[in-house]
């Protein structure tokens, strides 16, 4: 996955903040759960249209699916094994007032992106 990823961000938006959020945001083509699926917790909220997935047994936050980009998730890179999150650059994004679609946004996913 590591070619992939070439920004970081971290994002204002209260979930995020309380949950400290360091994100590399990947195509969802890019994102395999090889094991442990079954183990996965869903949270939703505001729009729905976010995923956010928790292991159930210990709660780590390991992605979600974005609602800006819904074709693309947005994974903890502190879950990556022999991810260096020093090696890309870290991006502020701003997820508390998110009003901004993502115009390279999958078109299969219909509707309003924002608020």
């Amino acid at each position: 996955m590591d070619s992939v990823i070439t920004e970081l961000t971290t994002c204002d938006c209260s979930l995020c903040v309380k949950r400290n959020a360091v994100m590399a945001k990947v195509p969802e083509q890019a994102l395999s759960v090889l094991e442990g699926s079954e183990l996965l917790t869903r949270y939703e909220w505001n729009t729905r249209r976010a995923k956010h997935y928790f292991c159930s047994r210990c709660g780590i936050y390991l992605f979600h699916r974005k609602r800006a980009a819904p074709d693309h998730f947005g994974v903890n890179a502190f879950c990556l094994d022999d991810f260096n999150p020093t090696s890309v650059p870290l991006r502020a994004t701003e997820g508390a007032n998110m009003s901004i679609e993502d115009p390279l946004a999958n078109p299969a996913w219909p509707g309003p992106r924002d608020l």
